[in-house]
């Protein structure tokens, strides 16, 4: 997996108050992922205090914000790192950027398409493919429905791909 790929980790949803605070929505695991790193996007943003909101995002202030106007400019900006500065992982774990982009294999070997997302709705991860042809599919990323992945692929069991 290529370690300087950035991975998206919040999005600044709007400012917060007049002193340049923003809102921020969460992708990763709460506050306390996001406050292991200090600066965002390349070096251009440097974090200078992060809490939680208590709704399941955060409010964050960053030194190159100075007031509401530089925060509300900056609604919609995704903040990103290195792929390298996340923690390393434990067997049979993932983070979802490294599965977009991956081939999708079928475990009889057919080619079945790229993944194109990872998405959560509250029962798990589930994997968007798309076929050559354009149509998508969804699979869950379980044991019996992907037994296994690596770096360049995942593998599709049987009936989860029709």
């Amino acid at each position: 997996m290529p370690q300087d790929k950035p991975v998206t980790l919040a999005a600044i949803a709007g400012a917060h108050g007049v002193t340049g605070e923003v809102r921020l929505k969460l992708f990763g695991e709460g506050v306390a992922a996001l406050k292991r790193h200090k600066t965002f996007n390349g070096g251009a943003l440097t974090l200078k205090s992060l809490r939680d909101d208590g709704k399941g995002g955060a409010i964050a202030r960053f030194e190159e914000i100075a007031d509401r106007t530089a925060a509300e400019a900056l609604r919609s900006t995704t903040l990103t790192v290195p792929r390298s500065a996340l923690p390393p992982l434990e067997e049979g774990e993932y983070y979802h950027a490294d599965l977009i982009g991956l081939a999708a294999m079928s475990d009889t070997g057919e080619a079945l398409g790229f993944v194109v997302a990872v998405e959560n709705f509250g029962a798990g991860d589930i994997l968007e493919v798309e076929r050559p042809d354009g149509k998508r599919f969804m699979v869950p990323m379980t044991e019996f429905a992907v037994p296994e992945w690596d770096d360049e692929r995942v593998v599709i069991a049987t009936g989860f791909a029709d």
